[in-house]
């Protein structure tokens, strides 16, 4: 069966009605959705990082499914939490980059879940600019928020601008708004099972963090290997460019928060650039880290874990240094690659690692498939649900479909992946090369564009079809 057939399959959009047992005495899981900001997989030791250790987040490795191919399908912030929220890519659901303002019109996964019986909560960071709907409840940051002593809008509240407004709220953000979380678990009076969606603003910067993180990483750390790319064959945009909010040789101060020493060649403020910023990703990383694993205490502590569907994710990857690198947005790998992990005793066996290509496109039908709701056939995702069972669908996807409409000195591209190969077309412009292909199993670091190669034309010519086939299903209507 092919991966058309598949989507057909899953999303029949007819609904599983409950019985009148399944009413009286709901076992259907509750499903805790928690999502950080810019976390890379490679910022993760259950991922085999070696520059930080992040043990209450390996937990949910350790008890439960480890996925090493998810994937964003567009990777930055706002687009992609659109696509989450959605189950559909972003030509279909009308987000295509940051600054849009989300449709809250169009029907959502959380109001679907409503529908299905579920009670739905959200708490963190929104940045979909109109109000949130499809929660019994939500307390969401307007905009981009801070880290100290930032703003709430709550539901019950006239909603005005989704930029602007909101309660002052005093602490940290991270702790905060797991105290919330923590608060709502303990204090819910409905018998419903629920939704919690927790959105974390970390590690995104700017790079605050409590006093008690501040002499954390504080040794130089190790370069990535692949540093010094010369973006030989890459876009031009890296070749020659500037890419201001890419490159780090070219990033701005306030991405930093301190001043650079004078008197550094070009080099030398390269590598100060890493050490500083990333030195702060890092300890946002082990302030998530933290709370995270309060959270998943009480959660075991209260029993909740028995019946509870805990997913861990982010919303895009995020460069660590590598080829030379910040920020996210290119369709290269450490940008477009996602962690997920999942723990749900019932199902998952503990310590599971699965290679499937995944989306984040999957997490909307999957949760409507375990609150046995209406799978709309109009999404673009399907259900991980047998992947978490254990089961290997023989007719699983074979392809990831990826879409950057251009912002941020970032050109416009589209893509597919395949399991060993990637093919990226920069569509709009003339850069040169406006393809690149690479041969993933042989260069997983992607520093060799093979698209001019011979070898690799049949190849090339097959992931060209392919890539029309998954633009023209995801993306003409």
């Amino acid at each position: 069966m092919k991966l058309s057939t598949l989507i057909v399959y899953v999303g029949l959009g007819v609904a599983f009605p409950l019985s009148a047992s399944e009413k009286k005495d709901d076992k259907r899981p509750n499903i805790i959705f928690i999502m950080a900001d810019d976390h890379a997989t490679h910022a993760l030791s259950c991922y085999g990082s070696k520059i930080i250790n992040t043990p209450n987040i390996d937990r949910l490795a350790k008890e439960g499914m480890r996925f090493t191919n998810c994937f964003a399908a567009n990777a930055i912030c706002a687009p992609s939490r659109a696509t989450l929220i959605t189950g559909k890519h972003c030509a279909a659901n009308g987000f295509k980059l940051n600054g849009d303002t989300f449709d809250n019109t169009q029907v959502t996964f959380p109001e679907l879940l409503q529908k299905a019986g579920y009670e739905t909560v959200l708490f963190g960071k929104w940045h979909l600019v109109s109000e949130p709907k499809g929660f019994d409840f939500y307390s969401v940051l307007p905009g981009q928020g801070g880290f100290f002593n930032f703003k709430l809008k709550e539901k019950g509240k006239k909603w005005k601008n989704g930029k602007k407004g909101g309660v002052l709220q005093k602490g940290y953000f991270t702790e905060v708004i797991t105290d919330k979380a923590i608060d709502w678990l303990k204090n819910r009076k409905s018998h419903q099972p629920f939704c919690l969606m927790l959105h974390h603003k970390a590690p995104h910067t700017p790079h605050h963090y409590p006093e008690k993180y501040k002499n954390q990483y504080t040794e130089d750390l190790p370069l990535p290997e692949t540093f010094n790319d010369s973006f030989e064959g890459k876009n031009k945009r890296l070749l020659n460019g500037v890419c201001g909010f890419s490159k780090l040789e070219h990033i701005i101060p306030a991405h930093i928060l301190e001043a650079a020493p004078k008197g550094l060649t070009p080099e030398e403020h390269k590598y100060w650039a890493y050490q500083a910023f990333f030195k702060g990703y890092l300890r946002l990383v082990a302030a998530l880290d933290d709370n995270i694993g309060r959270l998943l205490d009480y959660i075991d502590e209260s029993g909740l874990s028995k019946n509870t569907v805990i997913v861990y994710t982010a919303d895009n990857g995020f460069f660590l240094g590598d080829h030379g690198l910040f920020n996210k947005m290119w369709m290269y790998e450490p940008s477009m690659r996602l962690p997920l992990l999942v723990r749900y005793p019932k199902e998952i066996k503990p310590g599971k690692v699965n290679h499937q290509l995944v989306s984040i496109l999957d997490f909307a039908p999957t949760f409507l498939d375990y609150a046995h709701g209406s799978i709309p056939e109009e999404l673009h995702g399907v259900s991980i649900r047998p992947l978490l069972k254990g089961a290997n669908p023989k007719d699983w996807r074979t392809s990831v479909y990826y879409h950057y409409y251009g912002q941020y000195g970032v050109p416009a591209h589209r893509g597919v992946r395949t399991k060993n190969n990637k093919l990226i077309h920069f569509y709009k412009a003339t850069e040169n090369p406006e393809w690149e292909l690479y041969n993933l199993r042989n260069d997983h670091h992607e520093m060799k564009n093979i698209y001019n190669h011979p070898e690799y034309a049949q190849e090339m010519k097959k992931l060209k079809k392919e890539l029309k086939q998954l633009r023209t299903r995801f993306e003409v209507h």
